[in-house]
């Protein structure tokens, strides 16, 4: 079986609300083991665990989150070549439409892109004019079933493609 982390950090429980449906999402009985893990909890143990990663943090200044940027600082000698080919993706929630959410999730992916992750987005649209070409993003908490549907859809095509490569 393919193990599936979500890793995410959180300020306000936005993030982390928004972590759980995609680990939902990406929970798929018999396909994958899925774990969910604030990244103050995380070690290099957990990425070199993971066959798939949904990696979220909330936008900060229009960025990643110094947390989540710090985590994948700290642990980079312990995994750097070691993780090469490995499926990622990306989701962050911000302060209101239009606060940087997407700018945030391709900071993510290039974290991941950096690591040999291969990355991917979601062309699918989850409502009339709601899509997550890259992530799932939210502006605050997730409310609306437009952005549970999205957190969810990309869990979903995580399990799918790391089901594929790594069954």
């Amino acid at each position: 079986m393919a193990n599936i982390l979500v890793l995410y950090h959180s300020n306000t429980g936005n993030t982390k609300r928004m972590a759980e449906y995609v680990f939902e999402g990406a929970s798929k009985p018999g396909i994958n083991k899925v774990k969910l893990l604030p990244v103050e909890d995380a070690n290099a143990e957990d990425i070199r665990w993971c066959d798939g990663i949904a990696i979220g943090s909330p936008t900060n200044m229009g960025i990643t989150s110094w947390q989540m940027k710090k985590f994948w600082d700290e642990i980079g000698d312990e995994i750097w070549g070691k993780i090469d080919g490995r499926i990622g993706c990306a989701f962050s929630s911000s302060g209101g439409w239009g606060g940087g959410s997407e700018i945030t999730c391709m900071s993510l992916l290039t974290i991941l892109i950096n690591y040999g992750f291969l990355v991917f987005g979601v062309p699918d649209y989850v409502a009339d004019k709601f899509t997550l070409h890259y992530g799932a993003v939210t502006a605050g908490e997730p409310r609306h079933q437009s952005e549970i549907d999205a957190c969810k859809k990309l869990g979903e095509r995580l399990s799918h493609w790391t089901g594929k490569y790594f069954q």
